[in-house]
């Protein structure tokens, strides 16, 4: 259960209604995560939150699956099961497969376990990788 529990739509201070009207017309939804019901107890964080997320998921160079599967990854690590939950939702709707999936998880597991080697041992950065990007 939430700390502070959910604020609902019909409940919601105008502010916070304003946010989930544009969440529910961006994702093109009619309904609110609890996500953003349990943030919206503090109405700047619920706007704040949204738009970043907003302007960050937005097609750009990389297209929404692959941002979508970045994010679900990113919340394996992190062990965030609703996360988890989530971005598997949302990049199953964006075309991930079960294969992509599956391929993904693994590439996470290596990562993981390739950094702790890597912090353990200490490794330097080779001098090959410390280049800079082209001007």
């Amino acid at each position: 259960m939430a700390l502070f529990g959910l604020v609902e739509y019909e409940d919601a201070p105008p502010e916070v209604r304003a946010v989930y009207d544009d969440i529910m017309a961006t994702r093109k939804v009619d309904t609110i995560n609890n996500f953003w019901k349990a943030i919206a107890h503090d109405p700047a964080a619920l706007k704040r939150t949204w738009e970043s997320l907003k302007q960050i998921m937005a097609p750009g160079a990389l297209d929404p699956l692959t941002k979508e599967m970045i994010y679900l990854a990113v919340s394996a690590s992190n062990q965030c099961n609703y996360c988890i939950a989530s971005h598997t939702a949302a990049a199953r709707k964006a075309g991930m497969t079960a294969g992509m999936f599956h391929e993904l998880m693994a590439v996470v597991g290596m990562a993981n376990a390739t950094n702790r080697m890597v912090n353990g041992y200490q490794v330097e950065v080779d001098e090959a990788f410390r280049r800079e990007w082209p001007k």
